[in-house]
This record gives structure tokens, sequence and C-alpha cells, in this order.
């Protein structure tokens, strides 16, 4: 089975306040850390990167490292725009496709095999951590209403694995209906189509803040020293 890994990295940084997939962590920038686990994993063919338009030719020069990389295109307004240039650009003989937020660093070569092959079995399957927090409903005003049993609740991670068809297929639907998604579940589940969750077994944390760079360092150290 082939598969193929679609990195989106046309975010706008927004919420950090600079370039958070440029910002150095253990040395180098996030971003590489994010292709270097796919480039790492035996279960990856080839690796579509999909980047804001203004950062194409960086993107271009820091991916010319990692031999799988087959592609770097300028992604869209919305994150379902983005994968949608993704596809446009990958091989059509991958099997199965695994889209990855650029901004999980701590992603490694392990975890996108153990998603793949939940996916190989299944058809689809995601990365996901379970809940721990105890979860609460509340109405308008922000009093509490009620308790949702988090047993049954996990937290989206990707990568996001599906068969290749089945997400061309998920993603004709949400451009001819003109829907809005978060992720590509999302989209094939619209389908009818079951999602496997694949329990994180490692740290799969997103840079969101500019602290989140700091503790994702010190995940990485800690991991460096696990291994000797």
């Amino acid at each position: 089975m082939r598969l193929n890994a679609l990195i989106v990295a046309a975010g706008s940084s927004r919420r950090v306040g600079f370039d958070k997939l440029f910002a150095e962590i253990a040395g180098r920038p996030v971003i590489e850390h994010t292709i270097a686990a796919f480039e790492a994993a035996a279960c990856v063919d080839q690796i579509v990167l999909v980047a804001q338009p203004a950062k194409i030719e960086q993107l271009r020069s820091l991916a010319a490292k990692f031999p799988k990389v087959h592609a770097v295109v300028p992604g869209g307004a919305r994150r379902q725009d983005s994968v949608r240039a993704g596809l446009a650009a990958m091989d059509e003989a991958a099997e199965f496709v695994a889209v990855h937020d650029a901004a999980r660093p701590l992603i490694c070569a392990e975890e996108i095999a153990r998603v793949f092959a939940a996916a190989e079995k299944y058809g689809a399957a995601v990365l996901a951590r379970a809940v721990t927090d105890t979860l609460k409903t509340a109405d308008a005003q922000r009093f509490v209403t009620g308790s949702i049993d988090r047993a049954a609740v996990f937290a989206m991670q990707t990568p996001q694995v599906f068969a290749h068809q089945t997400l061309l297929t998920a993603y004709d639907r949400v451009d001819r209906e003109s829907l809005e998604i978060t992720d590509e579940v999302s989209a094939v589940q619209m389908l009818g189509i079951k999602v496997m969750i694949v329990p994180a077994e490692e740290e799969n944390m997103k840079i969101t803040f500019a602290p989140d760079l700091e503790l994702a360092q010190l995940i990485l150290q800690q991991r460096k020293l696990s291994k000797g």
C-alpha cells in the first residue's frame, strides 16, 4: 500500500504573533521537525507541502534536503482550500493520504505508522488524545448546566489518514455543497464512513501560542535523553 503525506503549512500564525513554523526548537525550525518525521516513516512514499504563498520559496529551500518531498504548493484562505490544493498536486497512484498539521512538530515516525496501519485495516483513521479533564456544558450566560461523559470524548489530532479516493470524494462533496469543515474527519464522516481512533502514545501538541515553543523544546530534549 502506498501512503502519501500532505503537510498543511498555510496558516497565518495569527494567534502566536509571528511565523511559528520557522521558529526554532531544538536547533531546527518547527516545520523541519514535522517534515523529518514523515521523511523517517518507512510507510510514507511522498510528501506534499502546502504553504502560504509568501513562504513558498523559503519552504522549498528548506525542503530540498528531504528526498520524499514531491511538491510545495500555495495554500488557500481556509484549511479546506489548502488541503484541496495539496490533493491536486499529489501523485494519483497514492492509495492512502495522511493529512497533518505542520504546527505539530512532535509527531514521530512510529505514530504515523500506527495510524496508517489502522487506516489500511478500516479505511480511515485518526490520531487522537483521550480527554482527561472533567467536561461540563453551559448556558448562554456560562452557568454550568450539565456534565459530559469524557470516556467517549477524544481531542482530534493529526495525522488523519484515509483511502485516497475516499478523501477526494469527501472534498468533492464539501465543494459541491459549499460546506465549512475544520478537519478531514468531518468531511469523511459526511459520507457515512467510520473513522477509527488511534490513541496517541506520544505527546503531539499543536504549536498555537508562543509558550508552546518552549514546551515543545523541553519535550524534544526529554525524548533525546530517554533514547540515550
